[in-house]
């Protein structure tokens, strides 16, 4: 989630666009691309490389299907490269907000077709962003007020946005290893759902503290089966849901996010240099459609690395590259034409300006966000942001 996880944050600004990227055996990206040259991401054509990021937005259905609203909102913004949608829970246990959208029944991919086809019939691409939020939730949002589920049962500091209120963080139970292969049979289901649903592809919200992430850092994997230790057991669950969902979509319509040594959602690893590395270079040979990496955390909690996580992974990862981080037009095209990454995903510029593209191709000014709009409400400061031709 580009925007943040549950609720406004106090401001904590961090820029990646900065330092040259050492890229190993990747050669640099010629000057003439830019953002709005076309590339191919798979078997998809994109126009330019501006992504919408995905964004909590938190205005679905009761059932966790899209709303009408969001159906106007994603077609608004239709002239962007590729759309990642928001946060999207796989299963009722993966839920962690109040009104998140699902893809776990006919109904939700129903509800996300009007979505799709909007996005098409303007012309443009949508990926579906899965997320299973692990511990990153509460009972009282989850079936039969089950406790949420995570690798080892460490529990969040802080609390969390539910239907009556805030909430301290609950100590989640550690999934049993019987259990796992149906977390991660249930990825499997979302990503044939997307089909029904019309995406054109699917990311993997492994990133920012939810349950792949959980499962990768040592702070909250403290497992000692086949899915904790070692790199290879902590990676484990990761590749397991990148197999399935290949399985399902092929490699070259699937995505993956990763954020590479933030501690949003108390996410915290002994050598987080290493973790990352050891998951981008096994992610190498899968021939993905793109791996997305940084993270845009104006509003979120956590700290950022020591490091700059899209040259970290640059150096290593040899397919195409995804980087989100408070970039502005200047700096995603210098960040292009310097072969640090080969597409751009941005956040919040794609929430108060839904041409954002056209505004970046004639240097208009940018209308401002409203924080107090982002998560949950009606059309204002959803779909109601004006566009160039309205000004």
């Amino acid at each position: 989630m580009v925007v943040a996880d549950v609720g406004p944050r106090p401001p904590c600004v961090v820029q990646f666009e900065h330092g040259s990227a050492a890229r190993g055996n990747r050669s640099t990206v010629p000057e003439q691309k830019g953002l709005f040259s076309p590339i191919v991401i798979g078997e998809l054509e994109l126009p330019n490389r501006i992504v919408m990021s995905p964004m909590t937005r938190i205005r679905a259905e009761e059932d966790c299907s899209p709303s009408e609203r969001m159906v106007r909102y994603y077609a608004q913004r239709a002239a962007a490269g590729l759309i990642v949608t928001e946060g999207t829970h796989p299963s009722p246990m993966g839920r962690g907000y109040t009104y998140p959208p699902g893809l776990h029944t006919e109904e939700q991919a129903a509800g996300w077709r009007k979505v799709t086809d909007a996005v098409h019939d303007a012309g443009g691409r949508i990926f579906v962003q899965l997320m299973h939020a692990g511990r990153v939730s509460h009972s009282s949002l989850l079936p039969d007020h089950a406790l949420p589920v995570a690798p080892s049962a460490i529990p969040i500091y802080g609390e969390i946005h539910a239907f009556d209120g805030k909430f301290p963080f609950e100590t989640p139970r550690a999934l049993e290893t019987g259990e796992i292969p149906v977390v991660v049979e249930e990825y499997r289901l979302a990503a044939e759902l997307s089909i029904a649903a019309g995406f054109d592809g699917v990311e993997l919200h492994a990133a920012t503290g939810y349950l792949p992430n959980q499962f990768q850092v040592t702070g909250s994997n403290h497992r000692t089966d086949g899915y904790g230790g070692s790199l290879e057991g902590r990676t484990r669950f990761t590749m397991e849901i990148m197999d399935a969902l290949c399985g399902v979509r092929g490699a070259n319509q699937v995505g993956i996010k990763i954020a590479p040594g933030f501690t949003v959602n108390d996410t915290y690893d002994e050598d987080p240099a290493q973790t990352y590395t050891y998951l981008a270079q096994r992610l190498n040979s899968y021939g993905l459609a793109y791996l997305h990496v940084g993270y845009d955390s104006g509003y979120a909690r956590g700290t950022p690395p020591s490091f700059n996580p899209i040259d970290l992974i640059r150096s290593v990862y040899s397919g195409t590259l995804m980087a989100v981080g408070g970039f502005t037009k200047a700096s995603g095209v210098a960040a292009i034409a310097a072969g640090r990454a080969d597409i751009i995903a941005y956040g919040r510029p794609f929430i108060s300006n839904p041409d954002l593209v056209e505004r970046f191709k004639i240097d208009a000014p940018l209308t401002p966000w409203d924080v107090r709009t982002f998560y949950g409400g009606d059309d204002h400061g959803y779909t109601d942001y004006p566009v160039l031709s309205a000004e």
